[in-house]
């Protein structure tokens, strides 16, 4: 059974940088499309970004050129490096794992990092 943890959130003033982490007990995370979502306070949930298992990551329009998704295989560990954070990007945040196409959805989820971002 595959787990995932995420950490790194926190406390962080408007126009920081925060650097969330996205590891996994199991298999390896490197075989697998990992995302990036967030449900702010009374929000739906937001895709925020992804990186397949090769080629490049893609965004949401919200976090394009501010949000940076990698990976470090050795780790087991995917990153999502936040900068000039803004207050709108407080929410819980979580990873997920192993897009199934039929289902529209990923097999393995997190149980979130909270990220909160003052003025």
């Amino acid at each position: 059974q595959e787990h995932l943890v995420e950490s790194g959130g926190g406390l962080m003033e408007s126009g920081g940088s925060l650097r969330l982490s996205c590891t996994a007990s199991g298999r390896t995370l490197s075989s697998y499309t990992v995302a990036w979502f967030r449900r702010a306070p009374g929000k739906e949930r937001e895709f925020v970004g992804r990186i397949p298992p090769i080629g490049t990551p893609d965004y949401a329009d919200s976090v394009k050129g501010r949000f940076t998704i990698s990976r470090e295989n050795a780790k087991n560990t995917v990153f999502l490096q936040m900068n000039s954070l803004k207050p709108e990007d407080t929410a819980l945040y979580y990873c997920a794992a192993a897009y199934v196409p039929q289902r529209s959805t990923y097999l393995y989820w997190g149980q979130g990092t909270e990220v909160t971002v003052t003025t």
